[in-house]
């Protein structure tokens, strides 16, 4: 059994934000979401969350996450500080504690598992997670013997000369037989440069100790700044990509592609050049995306091909032509063998199978049927100034060029509109709409020159 702790309570000064650190996004999530996800495989028994900057702030980010605990910190002295908040949250609990960083979000959750199976194996009191890094400025450091039993800790502020050339370092992610470390963490003292109490003080007086290294030294990079931020989501972008690369999705340009891990892709899907998935979007075998697109929180289905185009919170059903320069948004569905060509946008709007919108046309709140076709320049107006209203059109039905259909209206099946029609009553099934002025023609117009 396992209760997991994260310490989430600092501000974070050097990212020159009133957002608190934990809660800026990486990747479509803030850092603390990413390691709560990095933790749930390990279903632990409870998931407390130590808050003290904007605490009410961070609570509401996460008010979505079941089943969670927060801790006040109210005044932030350091790390055993923050630990001792949760003497009275975890009396009589005979378990392990994980303590894991909120501003350390690349962790993997087989790291995790490989650091709590060690601690359990070898009944530890504490088994700590360190690394060797190139270059170690900053981070505590860690000295262990040939079996890998802890033998000192000395943070980056108090380190020697001689103690700074060591780079095995002390990731900050602990765990701890809780009874051990609760009977220490009353008796931490402020005897340091910055007069706040340590964590891995506690770590060497709760009994035998154990170090874990982690093999990507990249996994427990910390942000501090904007700069490791970008750092991260370079790292996070090359895991994913690497991942879809070798699952058979083919990435034109890597560089110049962006996508979430929360994307889902099949193979032979192809990725051109500067294009961005996002959010919990899907997207099936055979579909070639961009260049030049954003699909977010969206659905494509197999053979979809999407050229300079942005597909928002949608669904596109199999053998779709999108773009170039489409706009889907606000929960469309396009059925099988559609196209949806130039300079379109369609907005909480259904269209039946092999219905084509080609260019120049806005739908908005539109039920589409089977087989129609949208002439250029077709608009429905889907709003009285007050209401949003929709639009019905049937089976088969074709509309002209520069056609504008004022809603609440419906078109039956087999309708045609002729071009240059603002429809303001609804038509039959298999009728002509003709809804314009009569063509005047005057002869001899033309303004007679003046004579000299």
């Amino acid at each position: 059994m396992v209760v997991v702790a994260i310490l989430a309570a600092g501000r974070g000064t050097r990212m020159k934000s009133h957002l608190p650190k934990v809660l800026h996004s990486l990747g479509g999530r803030s850092l603390v979401e990413r390691v709560l996800e990095s933790v749930e495989p390990l279903s632990p028994s409870r998931r407390l969350v130590i808050v003290g900057y904007q605490a009410e702030e961070v609570k509401a980010a996460m008010e979505s996450i079941p089943s969670l605990e927060f801790v006040e910190q109210s005044v932030q002295q350091g790390t055993g500080h923050a630990i001792q908040q949760l003497l009275p949250h975890l009396e009589g609990y005979t378990g392990d504690l994980l303590v894991l960083n909120g501003d350390v979000p690349l962790l993997r959750t087989q790291t995790l598992q490989h650091l709590w199976q060690t601690h359990q194996a070898n009944q530890n009191a504490a088994t700590i997670l360190t690394a060797h890094l190139p270059n170690p400025k900053g981070y505590g450091r860690i000295f262990c013997n040939s079996e890998n039993i802890v033998q000192q800790i000395v943070e980056d502020k108090d380190c020697t000369a001689a103690q700074r050339q060591n780079r095995r370092i002390n990731a900050g992610v602990y765990c701890f037989r809780w009874q051990n470390l609760a009977q220490v963490l009353p008796h931490l003292k402020a005897d340091n440069a910055q007069r706040e109490y340590y964590l891995t003080d506690a770590v060497t007086q709760v009994g035998k100790v154990m170090a874990v290294d982690v093999e990507d030294y990249q996994e427990i990079l910390g942000i501090n700044d904007r700069l490791q931020l970008a750092t991260a989501y370079e790292i996070l972008q090359r895991r994913v990509k690497e991942k879809w690369m070798v699952a058979g999705v083919t990435l034109i340009d890597p560089n110049s592609i962006t996508i979430d891990d929360t994307v889902e892709l099949q193979p032979d899907v192809i990725i051109e050049p500067q294009t961005h998935l996002r959010g919990n979007t899907v997207i099936q075998a055979g579909s070639r995306i961009g260049p030049g697109s954003l699909i977010e929180n969206s659905q494509l289905g197999e053979n979809v091909t999407v050229l300079y185009s942005v597909v928002k919170n949608s669904i596109v059903q199999a053998g779709c032509q999108i773009g170039p320069y489409t706009h889907l948004r606000g929960h469309v569905q396009v059925g099988a063998g559609c196209r949806v060509g130039n300079f379109v946008e369609l907005k909480n709007t259904q269209l039946g199978d092999r219905t084509n919108v080609a260019h120049l046309s806005y739908l908005g709140d539109t039920t589409v049927g089977t087989k129609v076709n949208i002439g250029a320049g077709t608009i429905t107006a889907n709003y009285d100034g007050v209401k949003k209203h929709r639009t019905k059109i049937g089976d088969r039905t074709k509309t002209g060029a520069n056609s504008v259909l004022v809603a609440p209206i419906t078109l039956g099946d087999d309708v045609y509109v002729a071009a240059g029609s603002t429809v303001t009553e609804d038509a039959p099934n298999d009728s002509l709409v003709i809804a314009r002025a009569r063509q005047v023609v005057k002869p001899g117009w033309r303004k007679k020159s003046a004579e000299f």
